[in-house]
């Protein structure tokens, strides 16, 4: 088993001195170039749990109150509670990553115009 970890090379897995199939460029540079690319898609993933989670909440609340189901009541409060609180931390995430695009003048979401 030791053996077969240590074989694993990284930067094949994630493409980054492969050839894309577009000449002889590689598909990603780095780890950092790969995440660069990713990023913006978790981002959007994100959102659409959100919004999902947003639904069940407020559905699950409202089905609940409707028949007085205190427990239904209290998972409605906690999915929307807890979709709200994942928006803050992503929404805090995404200007994090502002800043330091700023700061160190490295671009993370790729080409700006």
């Amino acid at each position: 088993m030791r053996n077969l970890l240590a074989k694993v090379n990284i930067g094949e897995e994630f493409w980054l001195k492969k050839n894309s199939g577009i000449g002889d460029k590689p598909a990603y540079q780095s780890i950092g170039s790969f995440i660069s690319a990713i990023l913006p898609n978790i981002y959007v993933i994100a959102g659409v749990i959100l919004f999902l989670l947003m639904v069940f909440g407020g559905f699950t609340y409202i089905k609940s109150a409707g028949s007085s189901d205190e427990e239904g009541v209290k998972k409605g409060q906690q999915a929307i509670t807890a979709a709200l609180v994942g928006f803050l931390i992503i929404f805090a995430s995404y200007w994090i990553i502002q800043l330091i695009e700023i700061i160190t003048g490295i671009q993370i979401f790729g080409s700006k115009l």
